[in-house]
């Protein structure tokens, strides 16, 4: 589950990255506001989704399950949203159908499963 791990840190931090491209692209250049709401997305999720790794840290069992789960729903659903918006912005085209809702449904479901996860956490903790 390491590789996991580090791949979802690495995701989190290109997500966060990219959240800064584009609002400065949104901020300097177009001044879509489809853009800088991608760009938003990408910033929160990207802080979202290292938390719940940070969450899962030395863990094993359900909380380390249940980080891993929440931090893939949330790296996926804002890399869908977040392109689907930013790509439609920027050239007129869709990432691939439903992208953004589905990225969006996601997104609930990550924090659904942070919700559920932090509880684990605390148990053990206390």
């Amino acid at each position: 589950m390491r590789g996991w791990a580090m791949a979802l840190g690495v995701l989190g931090g290109l997500m966060g990255a990219t959240g800064v491209a584009l609002a400065a692209v949104a901020a300097h250049v177009s001044g879509d506001a489809t853009l800088k709401t991608a760009a938003d997305f990408l910033l929160f999720h990207a802080a979202a989704l290292l938390a719940t790794l940070a969450l899962g840290r030395g863990r094993r069992g359900p909380t380390l399950a249940g980080s891993l789960v929440a931090g893939s729903l949330l790296g996926l659903g804002a890399v869908l949203f977040s392109g689907d918006l930013a790509i439609r912005s920027l050239t007129g085209l869709r990432l691939v159908p439903m992208a953004a809702p589905t990225g969006g449904m996601l997104l609930i479901a990550g924090w659904l499963a942070v919700a559920i996860t932090a509880p684990l956490a605390r148990r053990r903790d206390g």
